[in-house]
């Protein structure tokens, strides 16, 4: 077995240029003209400029040209082209186009060092998610942790094989490659971010004093997470191998494999891939201890909230806390890749829809509702994700529960109904719109493509990689199918044997509503790195058809967003895996043994963890465990779970114009696709009105100088870089990326474990804000959630029952 670098040429007499040939998945077959013709006239039709932004304008400008000039010479140039790598600069910077079918992938020590990184993944992501401040260890930073130890075992493991009913696994194969790595990523990325399912028990022992067995738990969180994965096998023909899907996401994670195993040759003179990540690796984590820990207004830097910290309004406009962050700039790497869509990765045009977004509807309309008054905003702060009752305080859901975790409909009636933050309800609102936009946008700008993917097969259309994985075995449609029907049963069977008070219709139409959704928002975030989530739309769904069923609730809207999100996720990880030549059912294996084992993880640690660490989850908890995400869960269940959307978007309500968001949702794609396909070649075609609802949605708790300083640092890259100097932004814009985010990772993972976790008195007084730098933020009416307005006594608004009705004790 060959264990040389897929993009390496055979030195020596085993060289030629036939080899070559075949390596990158060509033959001696020359096209014909008509062939050639046929092609280019294929590749127009199916890159057309609507439904694929990321097209170079320039490349289909030369194949009309070639073509109705007849161009011979052009049209065998751009032939070439087309067969020898991706058409897309994006994935030629970051993706080698040739493999090695020989090179070794199912080693001990890659299932080894997976499996071991799954373990420990998963349980410390899943114990440090009930602390506050918390730190995530992402998939990136573990595929560069993984190399030296992968390099270790090169040096150490004996050279024998292990036999297997499946044949001989060898101990050692030869030199770490790129294969094995690529398996490790691919089980430390599926595992990285937890599993949903474990918030809902966390909730209903934390909100609703439910203690179930750990079958029901272990059945559930099985159930949503296998779902998804049997979604994304049937979806692979559309979301997998076109070449039009390109998932941004995945092309630091192959830049960062092509960068340690140096699949990319460097030219005389020129600063190598490895040299220059190692520098910006080593720059951004000594950087990160300025914002993470020396001097922390570098990270929130709302400067202008500095010089006044007392005015409610300029705090609440430029502020990052609960202000909107007009202050534009953060110099936190971790600021600005809040929401893990690198602005080196993802395209400008998503960038300026998200933007776009951001102003319109949040650094426009929101102050416009502050500032009016409307519907009790300046009692309220601007920006959050807590509910509030009309005394201005945090709703207290003990006052309207029943002891069962049910509503008590009396108590609600004298008590008070909820107010959300202008932010918040306006979320709310974009969330609503995404949903119909995201249909009838693809619908319009993708369903022909869609359509015709589903009636061919993959060799119709072939990029370069496509090819090269055509060597490969496709994973039998019935393996998804089998998961599925499992997922299902699994399903079954716990809401059927515990009190969920969730009817077996109600799963199979969450499990519905997901299937529909996954193609839909699946091709947007594959050429554009945005997420469009389900969850408000699932849990406005069963709010209307189980109120006051909190539990139910929580489990339809798991079912619903999450088997979506699962297909997505697995989608990418497998799009990594097509890009980095691992056969599908090798990335089969590694994604279902990595979920079903990190799963036992997760729910030992968290029983664990609420058995033994000292008040968990209350504002009292030892070393902070406050368990700060069940606050954000707990009340979606309190908002459509307990109370339901009635009682806040019905007809009379408070919200209830944020319904009319689903009708400007279907609406505004329309004219915008008729326009973009009457001016083809303007600005109009890089409209997304999915991107524009959908791409502001970590606000809040994210802000504006999120967003703003995500899309300045675009900028910079795409048309600064880019445009200045083509050749070096291929060569280092994805190494750069993964430097940035595995120099930030690990500087703050260290951070956390040597000077925060430990709090030694001395570091204790420098966290706690030892000089003016990391005490200025905290000092403001920002940081303070200050109102305009203080509520009267009697509160701001009416009860549920009317003014005559007596408030709840």
């Amino acid at each position: 077995m060959s264990s040389s670098p897929i993009n390496e040429k055979p030195s020596g007499s085993d060289y030629t240029p036939e080899a070559e040939k075949a390596s990158i998945g060509l033959d001696d077959h020359l096209p014909t003209m008509p062939e050639i013709e046929h092609d280019l006239k294929e590749g127009i039709a199916r890159h057309n400029l609507l439904a694929d932004p990321n097209i170079d304008p320039e490349l289909r400008d030369r194949m009309e040209r070639a073509l109705e000039t007849g161009d011979v010479a052009a049209e065998k140039e751009i032939e070439e082209e087309l067969l020898n790598d991706s058409i897309y600069p994006e994935v030629r910077a970051a993706v080698a186009n040739i493999d090695d079918p020989d090179m070794p992938v199912n080693t001990f020590r890659a299932w080894f060092l997976g499996l071991f990184f799954v373990i420990v993944l998963s349980g410390l992501n899943q114990l440090l998610y009930f602390r506050y401040p918390s730190v995530q260890i992402n998939g990136l930073v573990v595929q560069l942790v993984s190399f030296p130890f992968g390099k270790a075992l090169e040096k150490i493991l004996p050279r024998t094989g292990v036999k297997t009913r499946w044949g001989t696994m060898t101990l050692n194969p030869g030199p770490f490659n790129v294969k094995e790595h690529t398996m490790i990523s691919i089980m430390a990325t599926v595992v990285w971010q937890r599993a949903y399912a474990t918030d809902i028990f966390l909730v209903q022992r934390i909100y609703y004093n439910q203690t179930w067995s750990f079958g029901y738990q272990l059945l559930v969180t099985l159930s949503t997470q296998f779902i998804g994965f049997s979604f994304a096998g049937f979806a692979r023909r559309f979301l997998i191998w076109p070449a039009s899907m390109i998932w941004p996401t995945v092309l630091p994670y192959c830049t960062l494999l092509s960068t340690l195993h140096k699949q990319k040759a460097t030219e005389p003179g020129v600063m190598g891939r490895g040299k220059f990540f190692t520098i910006a690796f080593a720059a951004a984590f000594c950087w990160y201890f300025f914002p993470g820990y020396i001097f922390t207004a570098l990270s929130t830097f709302n400067w202008i909230c500095w010089i006044v910290p007392n005015n409610v309004v300029v705090n609440q406009l430029f502020g990052v806390t609960q202000g909107l962050g007009m202050s534009v700039l953060t110099f936190d790497w971790s600021q600005i890749n809040y929401f893990g869509a690198s602005p080196l990765v993802t395209p400008m045009f998503a960038q300026l829809n998200t933007v776009a977004g951001l102003v319109i509807f949040f650094w426009i309309c929101c102050p416009a509702m502050m500032y009016t008054n409307t519907r009790f905003s300046k009692y309220l702060p601007m920006s959050t994700t807590h509910v509030f009752d009309r005394f201005g305080e945090r709703y207290d859901v003990t006052k309207v529960t029943t002891p069962l975790g049910t509503l008590d409909e009396a108590a609600y009636n004298t008590y008070s109904k909820q107010y959300l933050s202008p932010v918040f309800s306006m979320s709310y609102g974009l969330s609503f719109a995404s949903m119909t936009a995201t249909l009838v946008h693809t619908y319009l700008y993708s369903g022909k493509d869609i359509w015709r993917q589903f009636k061919r097969s993959v060799n119709d259309e072939p990029d370069i990689h496509a090819r090269l994985m055509s060597v490969y075995k496709e994973v039998p449609i019935y393996w998804y199918v089998g998961t599925f029907f499992l997922s299902l049963a699994m399903g079954l069977a716990a809401i059927e044997a515990w009190p969920t008070q969730l009817p077996v219709w109600a799963l199979f139409l969450a499990i519905a509503i997901g299937a529909l959704y996954t193609v839909p928002i699946a091709v947007i975030y594959a050429v554009s790195n945005v997420e469009v989530g389900l969850n408000v739309i699932t849990e406005f769904i069963i709010g209307y058809a189980r109120p006051g069923k909190p539990v139910a609730m929580m489990l339809f809207k798991t079912w619903g967003y999450i088997s979506m999100y699962q297909a997505v996720s697995f989608m990418s990880d497998q799009k990594f895996g097509h890009y980095m030549k691992v056969s599908p059912r090798s990335v089969f294996a590694a994604q279902m043994v990595a979920s079903f084992i990190s799963v036992f993880v997760l729910l030992g640690v968290q029983n664990w963890a609420l058995s033994n660490i000292e008040g968990i989850c209350t504002p009292d908890a030892s070393d902070n465990f406050i368990c700060p995400g069940a606050t954000v869960f707990g009340t979606a269940s309190i908002i459509w779970g307990l109370l339901g959307p009635a009682r806040n978007f019905s007809g009379g309500q408070v919200y209830n114009a944020f319904l009319y968001f689903f009708l400007v949702g279907a609406i505004v794609p329309i004219p915008t696709y008729f326009l973009a396909k009457r001016y083809p070649k303007s600005w109009i075609r890089y409209v997304n009105w999915p991107v524009i609802f959908s791409g502001t949605g970590y606000i809040p708790p994210a802000t504006g100088i999120n967003y703003s300083s995500w899309a300045f640092v675009g900028f910079l890259s795409h048309v600064v870089w880019r445009g200045k100097n083509f050749a070096q932004w291929s060569r280092y814009n994805y190494v750069l990326s993964a430097a940035l985010d595995a120099g930030t990772g690990i500087s703050t993972i260290l951070i956390f474990f040597v000077l925060i976790f430990p709090q030694a008195p001395a570091l204790q007084n420098w966290a706690a804000g030892a000089w003016w730098g990391n005490t200025v933020s905290s000092n403001t009416a920002d940081a303070n959630f200050a109102t305009l307005l203080t509520p009267p006594e009697a509160g701001f608004a009416p009860p549920p029952g009317g003014w005559g009705a007596v408030p709840a004790v």
